[in-house]
Parts: C-alpha cells; sequence; structure tokens
C-alpha cells in the first residue's frame, strides 16, 4: 500500500474533482470513497484519472469534504476480470481518412491497429452503454475533434485519446469516427442493460457491408395513445412536450445523467397549485402547447411568463392571469405560450399515470430513457384526486429574465488553469448569445472573441456537472443542462452556482448572457 498523489479541484458550489496520476489510481481512489461513506456525498464518478466526488451542500462543504479526501487511504485499482466480447465493425467512418492522415498512416494501417487491439472496459460514462475502452494499440492516440458534432448515429465506433468506444445511440458528441457496428450497446430488456461491464475483454472484427447500425431496443416507457378518463388530451405543442420530474441522480456512475425538469422552481409551484407532492411528474412545453381535459380534471400552468388561458366548450376564452389552478371540465382546453423563456410546466392533480424507468418518469433527450416524447392526440391518463375542486391559489411569479442580459453567476474551475488569463476576462467581460444548436442537453453559446486555452494537449475524458461551461477547440462554450453527458473530454473553465440553474434552463436562442463571479 502507498500513497497516491492527487489534486483537489472545485466543480460549482456541489462537487469537487480530485485528479490522479492515472487511470489505476483513479480507479482505486474511487474504490476508497465507496468504502468510506462519507458525510454527505452522493456520489461518485471515476474517469481516465480523476474523480468526481458529488455532494449535499448542507451536510459538507468543499474544505470539509476536500479534508477529509486528502487523508484518505488509497491503493492503486485493477481492473476486475470481466467476459469476453467481440464486436463486429464495417470500418467507413467518417474521420477515417483524417484520422489516418493524423497519425501518418493509411486506412487500412487503422483498421488494422484497431483490429489487433487487446481493449479492457476502464469505465463507463458519457451516457448509458458508453464504455471507455482503454488498452489499444498504441498508435491510435489521436485528438478529438476541434468542434464536437451535434449529431453522432448510434453504433458509431470512435476514437479519442488512447480510448476507443461506441456510441449507444445518437447523440451529440467530439470522438473521431472511424466505422459503425449494428451491435445494440444499450437496452433496458437485457439484464444487465449495458453490452460491456468494466472489466470486459473487448475484441473488434471487421466486417463486410451492412444496412447500418441497429437502434437500440426503446427504452421509452409506454404512454397510452387512448387512455381511460380522466385524462388529458394534447391537441398541440410548440417545439417539443416531455414528461419530467426530479429526475434519476446518483446513477452518473452507469452513464445514466440526472435529467429532471430543467426548471424546478417551476416545477414544484405547478404541483404545490394542484396538491401534488412536489417531485410529482408534469409535462414540459418548449413555448408552448394547448391541451384539452378529458373529464373533470385540475391542471396548472408554471413557467417563465407564461401566456395561459381557458378555453369554453363555446370557444369563450378566460385569461389565467398569474399561477394558478384551474378546474377544466370534461371537454374544456387550456391554451399556454410562453412569453418569456423557453419552457412552462403543466400539473394535472393525481400526476401522470406513466411507467417509470429506472425511478423517475423524466424523459432523457440524451440518453432516450423515460417517456417517449408527447405527441399531438395522445391521452395521459390522471391518478387519483383528478376532477376535484381546484385547492392551491394564485401565485405570482418573479421576473427572472427582465432585462437585455441574463446574468449568471459562476465559479471558476475545475480546469480554468487550462486557459490564459485573457480567457478569464474574456468570459466575464462580454455578452454570449444562445444559438439555434441548444437544446436540454445544453446551450451552445456564441461570442465575439472565442476562449483561448493556454494549452493545446488533450484531456482525458472526466466527469461533468449540471452548469458545467465546457470549451471545446473552437473556444466557444457550451453550457450543460440536465441532460448534459456524465462524462467530457474537453475543459470546464467555470461551473454555473445551483441556484441559477433554473434561470438557465429558462434560457432560448437569440438572448443574452453575462456571466458574472458567484
Amino acid at each position: 500500500m502507498s500513497e497516491v498523489a492527487r489534486r483537489l479541484l472545485p466543480a460549482g458550489d456541489r462537487a469537487l474533482l480530485v485528479e490522479l496520476p492515472d487511470l489505476d489510481a483513479a480507479l482505486g481512489f474511487f474504490d476508497a470513497v465507496r468504502a468510506a461513506e462519507l458525510p454527505g456525498v452522493v456520489e461518485a464518478v471515476p474517469a481516465a484519472r480523476t474523480v468526481l466526488v458529488r455532494y449535499h451542500p448542507l451536510l459538507t462543504d468543499f474544505a470539509e469534504l476536500a479534508a477529509r479526501l486528502a487523508a484518505l487511504t488509497v491503493t492503486r485499482g485493477g481492473f476486475v476480470e470481466g467476459s469476453e466480447v467481440t464486436i463486429g465493425v464495417h470500418y467507413d467512418g467518417e474521420d477515417l481518412a483524417e484520422v489516418a492522415a493524423l497519425l501518418g498512416v493509411d486506412e487500412r494501417a487503422v483498421i488494422a491497429a484497431h483490429t489487433s487491439g487487446h481493449y479492457r472496459v476502464a469505465f463507463g460514462g458519457f451516457a448509458p452503454g458508453f464504455a471507455y475502452l482503454s488498452g489499444g494499440d498504441p498508435l491510435l492516440n489521436v485528438p478529438r475533434r476541434q468542434s464536437p458534432r451535434t449529431r453522432i448515429p448510434a453504433g458509431a465506433v470512435a476514437l479519442a485519446g488512447t480510448f476507443s468506444a461506441v456510441y449507444p445511440r445518437e447523440s451529440p458528441g467530439g470522438w473521431q469516427l472511424i466505422g459503425r457496428t449494428a451491435e445494440a450497446m444499450w437496452n433496458l430488456d437485457r439484464e444487465p442493460p449495458a453490452l460491456l461491464q468494466p472489466g470486459d475483454h473487448v475484441r473488434f472484427v471487421e466486417v463486410g457491408r451492412h444496412t447500418g447500425p441497429a437502434e437500440p431496443l426503446p427504452a421509452h416507457a409506454t404512454v397510452d395513445t387512448l387512455g381511460p378518463s380522466p385524462a388529458l388530451e394534447i391537441l398541440s405543442l410548440g417545439a417539443q412536450a416531455l414528461l419530467q420530474d426530479e429526475g434519476r441522480p446518483g446513477l452518473a456512475g452507469l452513464g445514466v445523467p440526472a435529467s429532471g425538469a430543467l426548471d424546478r422552481l417551476a416545477l414544484h409551484q405547478a404541483n404545490r397549485l394542484v396538491g401534488n407532492p412536489s417531485d410529482a411528474a408534469v409535462i414540459e412545453f418548449a413555448w408552448g402547447g394547448t391541451v384539452r381535459a378529458v373529464g373533470d380534471v385540475v391542471v396548472a400552468v408554471s413557467g417563465e411568463r407564461a401566456d395561459v388561458h381557458r378555453v369554453h366548450r363555446d370557444d369563450r376564452r378566460t385569461p389565467v392571469a398569474d399561477p394558478a389552478a384551474v378546474l377544466l371540465r370534461d371537454g374544456e382546453s387550456l391554451a399556454f405560450r410562453t412569453v418569456r423563456g423557453s419552457r412552462c410546466y403543466l400539473a394535472i392533480r393525481g400526476g401522470f399515470q406513466v411507467s417509470t424507468v429506472l425511478g423517475s418518469r423524466s424523459s432523457d433527450v440524451l440518453s432516450g430513457i423515460g417517456p417517449a416524447p408527447l405527441i399531438a392526440g395522445i391521452h395521459l391518463p390522471t391518478g387519483s384526486g383528478a376532477g376535484l375542486p381546484a385547492v392551491g391559489d394564485a401565485e405570482p411569479w418573479p421576473d427572472r429574465l427582465s432585462g437585455d442580459e441574463v446574468h449568471l453567476p459562476v465559479l471558476l474551475g475545475p480546469r480554468d488553469d487550462w486557459f490564459v488569463d485573457e480567457a478569464i476576462r474574456v468570459l466575464f467581460g462580454q455578452p454570449w448569445e444562445v444559438t439555434e444548436q441548444s437544446n436540454r442537453v445544453g446551450l451552445r453559446l456564441r461570442g465575439d472573441q472565442p476562449l483561448d486555452r493556454r494549452s493545446r494537449d488533450e484531456l482525458p475524458s472526466e466527469g461533468l456537472v449540471t452548469g458545467a461551461v465546457q470549451v471545446p477547440a473552437s473556444g466557444q462554450p457550451v453550457l450543460f443542462l440536465a441532460d448534459h453527458p456524465v462524462t467530457g473530454g474537453y475543459p470546464v473553465i467555470a461551473v454555473v452556482h445551483s441556484s441559477a440553474l433554473d434561470v438557465a434552463g429558462q434560457l432560448a436562442p437569440g438572448m443574452t448572457v453575462r456571466f458574472a463571479p458567484a
């Protein structure tokens, strides 16, 4: 047993990042954190040479937890013995030629190196079923792309640094794509759901052409299209409508994001108004929508300045001035749209009766876990308590997005030392526009001046938290929201304070953000 060096870095106000010398040390430290059962620790997420430790701020703080983590006795971790897994690959990836050029070899040499490598599953992360494979041919050490793609297909076989991986489903990502496979990497109907487990031995073999990678079996919970009465029918929706609750915290080690409502304040208020538990599932509408009562139901809409109207059966419209519970009689509708902000939340008394997936009814757009996105015409059945008189008083809504710019408090780190001093001044000194390439995974921001790095080295993948401001090589940051990947390989310059995450979740394309020290 020997002492393992470690460096402790802040990652917002609810997590810290522990940097270790290498992968074995990181796995050993992860084992030590789990065994210690330290007060306030919510979960630990191992990665290439770091362990992200999330904590509850009412039970501990950075200084106290850092002292305990610094005192842990750590032995270098070893791989558990796993199964032998063979993955057939058709090598036609978009980046195959570029990877060959970067390495100074031809494409056949890249394929030969990939198929001759002996891989082990080191850890999971990024997304459910995404496994980081170490131990391949040393030749295959390539940087991530300068700017991550917004869409990578399911089954894409990819390289980043010294790791290889397979994307379990369509998602954004910055790895270099060299091929594709038809293997389903994540399937909730399989036990365990992930094809690759820590310690497994993996071998890639070249196969002939096929029609394309098979999507994993759906991870969505079922939603009845002809539910019983009372129920709620979706008549129309804006950009998106998803069921959301407080999410799936604590599953990052499986590659499962926490997900959940982007605006927790609105989630809790809508449920409170109809008499539900605060964590009951609601519908998160982007931009607005219209719903109709099937039987008598009590509903409430909350969110950033939503314009809400009750539509009677004779088409008369009655405005709902403040967030309030509304008793909709059979056949009546509620129409609403966002006036400022991007999302509003509709709760129904008794809650929505849909199946849970991994303990939550939240729909995760990155992993595909949870109820499928809602569409017009669908009926959502309610639980007990529907059809009773409204119980919640109207409540005023705080105007959190007033003014031309939205100010978000951030804490620098964990990787602010990767950037030149001028980049810190630029981060705080210039406005950032929210671009159209933004969603529940994250907000892509654009500024006149990019954030310049001090170092152009590759950062091995490490754990991410909601609110992380990650900076790819382009220098244009991404602010991660609830459905963000569990791990990432671009440096995080700062993290939005947890008190401002609800506001960040309401930001819409075209809005302007100013970062300020928390």
